[in-house]
């Protein structure tokens, strides 16, 4: 951090850690703000939900009638400059007398974009942006976000679970439970943290699943769920299945080509699905259709389930931005039984993706494996 004591590393540090208590404020980013005079904090604050008062605002408040003029403001987030649900974070800054303020991260949305640092300077602000671990640290925090401000679609995290030999299905197909209680419980709290749940209509003929989130000793209301999604090439997707019947409570969209018979996919309609055709000449190119699609809607972040072929085409596509597995104490064996990713994949050892950050942990009887594919 040019320019940055170990004191102002310090607080940025804590401002992020501050951020990570934001839980409930998608489509927004989490942000936390510190207000330090030297070592002396004088207030704190978080976004804590959608459409409440932002980081920087809560910290300043915090400070109760201080004069905050030789303080500093540590935050996560560039601050915003533009009227949303709140008035500008700038606005607020300005007002409460605060002459320095360091920042973590940039905010690369259109109306952000380094914006609000000029217009802090411009007023006299001495504004410095974090660099290093700190600043990696701060983006990290909101990949779906910065994804979706940056290209429009969803950023993608792929969840499977499998086999000590890599295997996700038998070869008849079957797959229920490969993974432990204590994975399948966290696997319903990664649900609940996303905008939506997709799989391909194989898994969805297969399980004929709800895709709802349902983690234990949290409330599952209907207006929380995540969006239910569904590739589904030639709408193959039954009226009689969990996921149409449910279709009115919890919003259902499918995905389909050009090749779907419009009969098909005006019954869907007609129950209440969500009907994106997606272009391309092959599969990845429709699974960005899709996904172009998806984000315009405002969808920022997915929990990709599979199946293997859906994500296969994900992979090929270059749209799986972090991937976790879970590796149970299992063998199944057989040429025939599945793999977790098929799609086209690479001819050679040296075109293969490589991970950018890689790590394993137990979760119950399971080990849990993630790994960090594009940073954002």
């Amino acid at each position: 951090m040019p320019n940055c004591t170990d004191t102002d590393k310090l607080h940025v540090a804590r401002a992020i850690e501050l951020a990570r208590k934001g839980t409930a404020v998608r489509p927004n980013p989490v942000v936390g703000a510190v207000v330090a005079r030297d070592e002396e904090i004088l207030g704190e604050g978080w976004h804590a939900e959608y459409g409440g008062a932002h980081a920087e605002v809560n910290a300043i408040e915090a400070c109760g009638l201080e004069d905050l003029s030789d303080a500093t403001l540590y935050v996560s987030l560039e601050p915003c400059c533009h009227e949303g649900k709140t008035p500008p974070c700038t606005e607020a800054i300005l007002q409460a007398g605060i002459r320095r303020v360091v920042v973590a991260s940039d905010d690369p949305t259109e109306k952000a974009s380094g914006r609000g640092l000029g217009i802090l300077r411009d007023e006299g602000v001495d504004v410095l942006v974090a660099g290093g671990e700190l600043a990696a640290s701060a983006r990290l925090l909101n990949q779906a976000f910065r994804k979706h401000a940056r290209v429009g679609r969803p950023w993608v995290l792929f969840k499977s679970a499998m086999t000590l030999d890599g295997k996700v299905a038998t070869r008849t197909g079957d797959s229920q439970w490969i993974s432990g209680e204590d994975s399948r419980e966290l696997a319903h709290r990664w649900r609940a943290s996303v905008d939506a749940v997709v799989v391909g209509i194989g898994t969805a003929l297969a399980d004929d699943p709800q895709l709802t989130a349902r983690p234990e000793g949290l409330a599952a209301e209907p207006g929380d769920q995540p969006r239910r999604v569904v590739f589904d090439s030639i709408a193959r997707l039954p009226p009689t299945s969990q996921l149409v019947l449910g279709a009115a409570e919890i919003p259902l969209t499918l995905v389909v080509s050009r090749a779907a018979a419009r009969a098909d996919t005006d019954a869907l309609q007609a129950a209440g699905v969500q009907v994106l055709v997606a272009t391309g000449e092959n599969e990845p190119a429709r699974v960005r259709s899709g996904l172009d699609q998806l984000g315009a809607l405002g969808v920022a972040s997915v929990l990709l389930e599979g199946g293997p072929h859906l994500a296969g085409a994900f992979l090929d596509a270059g749209e799986i931005d972090e991937l976790r597995l879970f590796l149970a104490p299992l063998l199944l064996g057989g040429s025939a039984a599945r793999d977790p990713l098929e799609g086209e994949g690479v001819e050679r050892i040296s075109e293969a993706l490589r991970a950018l950050t890689f790590g394993w942990e137990s979760i119950g009887e399971d080990l849990l494996i993630s790994a960090r594919l594009h940073e954002w």
